[in-house]
């Protein structure tokens, strides 16, 4: 019975493809929020820009739950591929957080710390997404994609040194506007979020080396 049922089921689903694409929603929404953190360029567009391209993501995230119940043989552990595919999403759905604050709070000026973070974030998706495409060859790949995924955690480490730095400037000019204060924490709390996110990102796709290469 259970033979049958197995011969019922796709052999193999294209889960590369699926990656692939959602690494571009990364990179796009990335730099949709630099250009939001700039401040010279209609804020709203930007919004919608990271809320049109989490919603991109959502779309490929169930495609590739689906695909992995419904896929015999998969290219690494099941688990590996929903860890991935999720901490991929989580970042995206940490850029639109940061965009809803943004729109809710009616932010239109960014501290050069935020700027600076922003970039950071954008620097990270572009590493992610040319990591991505190597997971298809992990034997030829795996010394390039620890490489990058280096440099991704690295700069988790430098993003936490810019909020940090961020955080107390604000402290420090804005200890008599406690609301205005709140709100700037918060945009740096999102923003070390996306931070923590790629990084998570990064160390699922070493572990997917280390466990397959």
């Amino acid at each position: 019975m259970f033979n049958w049922f197995q011969s019922l089921l796709p052999r193999t689903s294209d889960f590369f493809s699926m990656f692939e694409s959602h690494a571009a929603t990364l990179v796009a929404g990335a730099d949709a929020l630099a250009a939001l953190m700039d401040g010279r360029t209609v804020a709203e567009d930007h919004i919608a820009e990271i809320n049109r391209r989490e919603h991109e993501a959502d779309d490929i995230i169930r495609q590739v739950l689906r695909s992995v119940r419904q896929t015999f043989l998969t290219p690494f552990d099941r688990g590996a591929i929903t860890s991935l595919i999720g901490a991929m999403d989580d970042t995206i759905d940490e850029m639109q957080s940061t965009a809803r604050a943004v729109a809710l709070y009616e932010v239109r000026s960014f501290e050069p710390e935020m700027k600076q973070m922003a970039g950071m974030i954008v620097e990270a998706a572009r590493l992610t997404a040319e990591a991505i495409p190597m997971l298809r060859d992990l034997s030829r790949n795996g010394a390039r994609i620890h490489v990058l995924t280096e440099k991704v955690v690295r700069l988790e480490t430098s993003a936490d040194d810019v909020h940090a730095r961020g955080l107390k400037r604000a402290f420090e000019q804005l200890s008599g506007t406690p609301m205005q204060f709140v709100v700037t924490s918060e945009i740096y709390q999102h923003l070390e979020r996306i931070s923590d996110a790629f990084e998570d990102v990064a160390n699922e796709i070493d572990g997917i080396v280390i466990d397959h290469a």
